[in-house]
Parts: C-alpha cells; structure tokens; sequence
C-alpha cells in the first residue's frame, strides 16, 4: 500500500466536567507510514494519551471528538458504526496501555484474556487457539507458556504483565500498534527487555507503531519521527535525527555562553538559549520567541494557528526548525507603543482559552 497507513488531520478532543470544558487534544495533525515508528512526547497532561484514546475511540464519560478525522488504510474510522470499529480495534489497530495491572481483568486468567482477542479477530477457536495464545506468550519471551496460561494476573511480575498485554495486542496481528508509555511502571532493567522485544516484533511483523511517551531514551531507541505535544496541540514534528542534532546544537550552544558568562555572575549560567531563560516555564519560553509578521491584517485579534519557523541566531523566520522538521507558534500584534521585537510588530505569546467548538 502506497502512502500512509494512518492520517490524523484537526483532530479535536473535548472533555466535559464540573469545571467546564477541557480542550484534551486542539487541532492535531500527523500521518504515519507502514513500518514507521511514531513517537508523541510531551509532558504530563499533554494530550498524549488521550490522542491515543481517541483514535481508538475509547473516551472516557463526557470524552466528544469535536472536529476532525482519522483515516486508518484510507478509512474514516470516526464515521464507522460501533460494530464495525469493533473489528478494528483489537485487530488491524492494537494498543498497549500503560497500566498492566489496571487494564488486565483480575478474575480471568491470562489465557482466557488472549483466547477471547483470537476469537473476535481470528477464526481460531478451541484447541488450535489455545495453542497460539501459548505461542504468543512464547513470542514475548513468557517462559514455559503453556502454564502460564492458567495464572491469573495477580500471580505474574509487572514485567509478565507487560507482556501479557503486549501478546493480548499481537493477538489480532495488527498493522499499527499504540503503545502508550509501555515502560511506565518497569525497572530499569526490564523496560530494556520491553523495548528490545518491541522492536524485534515491530521488526518482524513490519507493523507500524504510536510510541507515546515522556521518556527521550526510549525515544531516541526507537522512533523514526518525533512530535512534540504541549497544552493539546503539536508544537513540533520532526525526524529523530533532526530532532535530537537540533536539541545537541541549542543545549552545547547555551553552555558555552553560559561558561563565558559566569565569571562574576552565577546567575548568568542560566540565561541564554536563543535569548531565552534556560528555567523559565515552556509558556514563558513559548512567550519570548519572536514571529516573523506575514500579512496579519490591521486590527485583527484572532492568531494565525500553527505558523511555521525557524530559529536562526536568535530569530525566527519563515520556513521549517531543520531538515524534515516543522514547528509552530502564534502571533499577537503587540502592544501598542510596545517596542517590536524581531521581525515585524508580532511576537509569539502564550495563548488564551478558546470557546469550545459546537458538537456536530
């Protein structure tokens, strides 16, 4: 199949609660090709998970997908009724969410959780579904398998329940797999094994896979490209080279004028990256980047959404943050009798909440 195997384009999400509505995922847009590795990074409470969520279409009470769609192998998987969605999650779509323990069913045994995967998705049954279920736990390196089908979850390690949920996913043989922080609650040593055995079945199965995490070492070990998600929105999507070249080059730079800097003034070793103060929040950052000015019309108030820039000593520019690479801010006019600062009268600054879009 030529092109991508997944398409996000404006995907909005919204929660509703006693404390009004919550803008979870704000216009996101991203694609991911057979075989690719996909990662969407951000800080706790970013909209990582509940993208997630939402492109399986398991959100939460009071979840709505406002605006957007999803096309999984040209499919719009939003429009489909829940029957048929339920022969695509589970099969051609398998997640891994990040709670083993919460996500298993603690009254079934890990078998029956996997047999009842391969009898939605598979026209195995009886026997020969209990021997692959056993070959799956083989598969994700579960030692004597054939037992371990009759344990029940509270009786396995966090590490074997990990993997119980990596074969219950596998079961369907799906094409994309959302592993949502697969490592999360694993020790050192056992998330290495995780990652490595993801890998080699991503390897050889040729799946495409969503990693969603928080962790850059496992970001570095096994993404293809990387999206940056702050406050429900994609701020930056690039190829992992890039990605990390770009962040070696900002940090290294920093340091050295920092180290310059701090002859007689301690505090000056944390006050330079593109001009900006190395402890300042990521809003406050957001805030003292400048945007270059392309025909904001006199007088008008609303941001242009997702403007594309590059920083270039200090500036920002027209264009895409290196090879591959997009990143993204917002323009204000600036305050009248305020000095302009970069190019044109506009500079980026945090933006304010927005009325919920009408569910359609």
């Amino acid at each position: 199949m030529s092109g991508p195997l997944l398409e996000v384009e404006h995907l909005r999400t919204v929660l509703t609660g006693s404390n009004g509505p919550v803008h979870a995922v704000d216009d996101i847009s991203f694609a991911i090709a057979p075989g690719e590795t996909f990662a969407l990074i951000g800080e706790s409470g970013s909209g990582k998970s509940m993208t997630a969520l939402s492109i399986m279409r398991l959100l939460p009470d009071g979840g709505l997908i406002a605006d957007g769609s999803v096309r999984f192998d040209r499919r719009d998987i939003l429009a489909l009724p829940e029957v048929e969605m339920r022969g695509v999650r589970g099969g051609a779509m398998g997640m891994i969410f990040q709670e083993p323990a919460t996500s298993l069913n603690p009254v079934l045994t890990v078998g029956r959780q996997i047999i009842e995967v391969l009898d939605r998705h598979s026209i195995l049954s009886g026997v020969e579904a209990r021997r692959r279920a056993s070959a799956l736990l083989a598969d994700v390196g579960i030692p004597d398998p054939a037992r371990r089908l009759e344990d029940y979850p509270f009786e396995l390690s966090g590490g074997m329940n990990q993997r119980v949920m990596i074969a219950m996913a596998l079961a369907g043989s799906p094409r994309l797999l959302i592993a949502d922080e697969p490592t999360t609650a694993l020790d050192v040593t056992i998330q290495a094994q995780v990652l490595d055995l993801l890998a080699f079945l991503q390897r050889e199965r040729g799946m495409a896979m969503l990693l969603i995490s928080h962790d850059l070492g496992i970001v570095a070990k096994l993404a293809d490209q990387v999206a940056v998600m702050y406050a429900g929105e994609l701020v930056e999507v690039a190829p992992r080279k890039t990605f990390f070249r770009l962040r070696r080059a900002a940090v290294g730079g920093a340091a050295g004028r920092a180290a310059g800097e701090h002859q007689g003034h301690r505090a000056a070793a944390h006050t330079s990256l593109h001009g900006m103060p190395l402890r300042r929040s990521l809003p406050q950052r957001v805030a003292a980047l400048p945007c270059r000015s392309a025909g904001l019309a006199p007088g008008r108030r609303r941001p242009h959404r997702a403007l594309p820039f590059v920083r270039s000593r200090g500036r920002a520019s027209g264009g895409t943050s290196g090879p591959g690479a997009r990143a993204g801010c917002r323009r204000y006019p600036a305050p009248r009798g305020a000095a302009a600062r970069g190019h044109g009268s506009d500079r980026a600054v945090p933006h304010p909440p927005r009325p919920v879009p009408a569910a359609r």
